[in-house]
């Protein structure tokens, strides 16, 4: 079953993180993994243009069938092995409508992450305002503010570890290792904290990230 899988995929990489969650919460352990290095353009080899021609992590295999999408990676895995492992999706009809609803309002969390912290990758030196950047840490948090309210339950998505919590949680991990302070987000740091030791993110927990401590890009957020 899972050596039929292959996974590239990039340390610290929200992205493939959700990869490497899901596919622990699946029991699918013993895939082909493949860590590559962006610094050093592994993303770009012929290996992984083979399975994802944009050149971008993840790219994913299971036998034949190829998804290089991060989402649709772990909606796949959900599926296609949901008597596996723990089930992802709640059965409640609210609960599965909030958990689709949390899914994709992280892709806006993860785009206003993208714009204030990579600024400077992004926007040519020629193009750059500081009023712009300004703009973007403002529109980050407010967006984290939103996400602050969310979390009246122990997960996003109610009282059950699902695809959204598979999905959100690095983002908001990210987050913290650029030094969002836990004491203006409380509850996103209870939230951070507890799920650090949920076996599935401990056994994916990005290997970059223990040799040493974050930024402090986020700490005055």
């Amino acid at each position: 079953m899972a050596k039929d899988m292959t996974l590239f995929w990039g340390s610290g990489s929200p992205p493939c993180w959700r990869v490497l969650i899901a596919l622990e919460e699946k029991n699918l352990q013993g895939y082909n993994s493949k860590m590559l290095s962006f610094e050093k353009g592994e993303h770009k080899s012929k290996e992984v243009m083979e399975v994802n021609p944009r050149g971008q992590l993840p790219a994913f295999k299971d036998g034949n069938t190829i998804i290089n999408e991060s989402y649709g990676i772990c909606m796949y895995l959900e599926d296609k092995y949901k008597t596996k492992g723990n089930k992802l999706i709640p059965e409640c009809p609210s609960e599965m409508a909030m958990m689709y609803q949390r899914m994709f309002e992280g892709l806006t969390l993860f785009q206003k992450m993208a714009h204030s912290l990579f600024y400077t990758r992004f926007v040519p030196e020629g193009e750059r305002h500081d009023s712009a950047q300004e703009r973007n840490r403002a529109e980050l948090k407010d967006e984290i503010q939103r996400w602050e309210g969310y979390l009246k339950h122990n997960f996003l998505a109610g009282d059950h570890f699902s695809l959204a919590d598979v999905i959100v949680f690095p983002v908001i991990a990210f987050l913290f290792r650029f030094g969002l302070c836990e004491e203006k987000f409380p509850k996103l740091a209870t939230y951070h904290n507890a799920l650090k030791e949920r076996p599935s993110i401990k056994a994916s927990w990005p290997p970059t990230w223990n040799d040493g401590p974050g930024m402090d890009s986020l700490k005055n957020l």
